[in-house]
């Protein structure tokens, strides 16, 4: 195995530190590298656009305010236990309040709703489909994810089974 490390300096002031990619990668760097990627893909495809009727894209306008909405009701109510990776935090706890008590993973799903909403509003056939494979990315993601959250986290089986939606509330 390979172990790689990227020496970090602070403009010469001495405090030289070692990051190491075995722990980005560990903690599931990849995942986070690839959104990154399919997020920069959605933003460039945006440029592409087709005329599409007037209903088309006050329903994506809609979707995009209801993604977003999702997505800083997860990032408000998860707070400190928010992370980009799949491994949960060491010292994180168990969250069931607040928009989780509708959807396991409202951040995933909320960015998965607004970049399709995107693409509808703008009109974009291209960010469409990236925002389809950024859903099916984050199902994959999350599928992970719940594995390490049910290891981590006692009650994470039970709560799965009381709420049913992965990623976007009553459908998924």
């Amino acid at each position: 195995m390979y172990s790689y490390q990227i020496m970090r300096s602070s403009a010469g002031c001495g405090n030289d530190r070692v990051v190491s990619m075995d722990g980005f990668l560990a903690r599931g760097g990849a995942w986070v590298a690839a959104q990154i990627v399919l997020f920069a893909a959605v933003l460039w495809a945006l440029r592409l656009t087709i005329e599409l009727p007037a209903v088309v894209a006050v329903v994506g306008w809609l979707m995009t305010a209801a993604g977003v909405g999702l997505t800083v009701g997860g990032l408000a109510t998860l707070g400190p236990n928010l992370t980009p990776y799949p491994e949960p935090l060491t010292a994180g706890s168990l969250v069931e309040r607040g928009v989780y008590r509708l959807v396991r993973h409202p951040i995933y799903g909320g960015l998965c709703i607004a970049a399709i909403g995107l693409a509808l509003g703008r009109g974009s056939p291209a960010a469409l489909a990236i925002g389809i494979v950024l859903l099916l990315f984050f199902g994959f993601k999350a599928e992970g994810e719940e594995r390490r959250l049910a290891a981590a986290y006692p009650g994470y089986t039970e709560y799965q089974a009381r709420v049913r939606a992965r990623l976007v509330p009553w459908l998924y």
